[in-house]
């Protein structure tokens, strides 16, 4: 284990994960270049995101990279409203290891 994971307090990381994103793209990156996608607190950093990674899920991190969503913009009949912004970390696992979300057991 890296010495990431000390650097940070554990209740943060614990929160930084909101949930996996599973949908097309992110299985077409999954199997393209061994990177898993989460949704992601808005004000967390790539350190902290790997960390807590590695924390949680107890595999080794090659890297990881952000993306900002903005929310848009949706109209209900006469209102109109926003959808969040959305933060998503797209995090490539080293060669060999596998986080297997899909909850069944291999």
């Amino acid at each position: 284990m890296s010495t990431a994971a000390n650097k940070f307090d554990e209740g943060r990381l614990m929160q930084v994960l909101l949930a996996p994103i599973i949908s097309e793209k992110a299985t077409m990156v999954a199997e393209k270049s061994n990177a898993v996608t989460f949704k992601v607190l808005q004000n967390a950093t790539k350190p902290e995101i790997k960390a807590a990674v590695e924390l949680l899920f107890k595999v080794e991190v090659k890297g990881v990279s952000v993306v900002n969503t903005k929310g848009k913009t949706k109209r209900f009949g006469r209102a109109i409203g926003r959808r969040d912004n959305v933060r998503k970390a797209y995090v490539m696992l080293k060669e060999g290891q596998e986080l297997n979300l899909s909850g069944e057991a291999a």
